[in-house]
């Protein structure tokens, strides 16, 4: 099977450039390329075994992206940009970069780069399953939820809710259906916690600036609004 590669750079020129000789190659890659941050991470569901990452994007940089990545996946990251400061190159492999390619580059040697990280990479490991909602990335493998980078704090509940919820994106359930589903059909209880709960969540995205994906359906329940 072919390994898969993500290469994510805001020169059209260079994705271009990377993705003939990626295909090409002996042996041949699958390249998927991103132009920005938040198409890279959207691009996470297709589980790359490889990233190649410019530290200058046009709506975050390479460090904050990789800080974000990192919270979802161990992927190997090679850093490829034309910051040449040792500041820099200690920054980008702090920050959870396996390697620092400096433009202009030789394709020689950055084949061989990737190749000898995917070598370190041959041992077989399950791929988790993420989700990503605009700014908001579910990894339902490790069960935790990051927005705009941070880390929700939620309950188990909380995060049973979001689950049901995400992964059925616009279809509406009543509290009852999502009291049954989280507690089950023998629980004590109200489904009028429920409502608690999503005013818990609502808030913890609120903290962050950004706008709770869960959406309340007047008289009927709550749907998930991708």
């Amino acid at each position: 099977m072919s390994n898969r590669i993500l290469i994510v750079d805001d020169d059209p020129d260079i994705l271009s450039m990377l993705t003939r000789f990626f295909t090409n190659y002996t042996p041949r890659y699958l390249v998927d390329t991103a132009i920005d941050a938040q198409n890279a991470l959207s691009q996470l569901t297709k589980s790359p075994d490889l990233i190649l990452l410019d530290v200058n994007l046009p709506d975050i940089d390479g460090f904050t992206l990789i800080n974000q990545i990192r919270q979802l996946s161990t992927v190997p990251i090679i850093f490829l940009t034309a910051r040449v400061s040792d500041q820099d190159k200690i920054h980008g492999l702090s920050s959870g970069g396996d390697d620092y390619v400096v433009k202009p580059f030789s394709l020689g040697e950055l084949s061989a780069r990737v190749s000898a990280h995917l070598r370190r990479e041959t041992t077989p490991k399950h791929q988790d399953q993420i989700a990503v909602f605009g700014c908001t990335i579910i990894n339902y493998t490790s069960k935790t939820v990051c927005v705009d980078s941070h880390l929700l704090n939620l309950a188990q509940k909380q995060y049973q809710l979001i689950e049901i919820l995400s992964q059925n994106p616009n279809q509406v359930f009543s509290r009852e259906q999502l009291y049954e589903r989280v507690w089950g059909y023998d629980a004590l209880g109200n489904s009028h916690v429920i409502a608690e709960h999503v005013r818990r969540i609502r808030g913890q995205f609120e903290q962050y600036h950004v706008t709770p994906p869960i959406e309340t359906v007047w008289g009927v329940g709550y749907r998930w609004t991708s």
